[in-house]
């Protein structure tokens, strides 16, 4: 499965960026993310690193950061552990400055596979549960 999504954050990238390259950060500013802790104490920006996310109804996912590009502002990680039925997923955000306005440009592409019995629960899991409610958290959050 495929998926994209876009938003304009009203901040500027030079607010939105700093907090969002490092991958311990999504609790700061994510209201579907109950606490955010880098395991075996590695830097939140090292390749390799994983991320354990524990979610408001304790349930677990973690996802390994894959890279990291400052000058791009993107990076892209995958999920090793999850209470949804997918498997392979691997994401990119990316964000750019919107050159009339102090705004940002976001992108969040997806794929994943996943069992066609579930196919239309997990778009709308991930599609409009974790993408779209990520862009409003983050529009809530760096908007302010």
């Amino acid at each position: 499965m495929h998926l994209f999504k876009s938003a304009v954050i009203d901040a500027p990238l030079s607010k939105i960026w700093p907090v969002l390259r490092r991958f311990d950060s999504v609790a700061e500013w994510s209201s579907g993310i109950a606490s955010a802790d880098m395991e075996g104490g590695d830097p939140c920006d090292r390749i390799g690193a994983i991320r354990k996310l524990v979610l408001p109804d304790g349930g677990v996912i973690r996802e390994t950061l894959l890279t990291l590009d400052d000058r791009r502002n993107c990076f892209t990680y995958d999920i090793i552990e999850s209470p949804l039925p997918i498997w392979n997923y691997v994401a990119t955000q990316n964000f750019h400055p919107v050159t009339m306005g102090n705004q940002t440009y976001a992108t969040w592409e997806v794929r994943f596979a996943v069992e066609d019995k579930d196919a239309d629960a997990m778009a709308e899991v991930v599609g409009v549960g974790i993408f779209e409610s990520g862009f409003k958290d983050m529009q809530d959050y760096f908007g302010r």
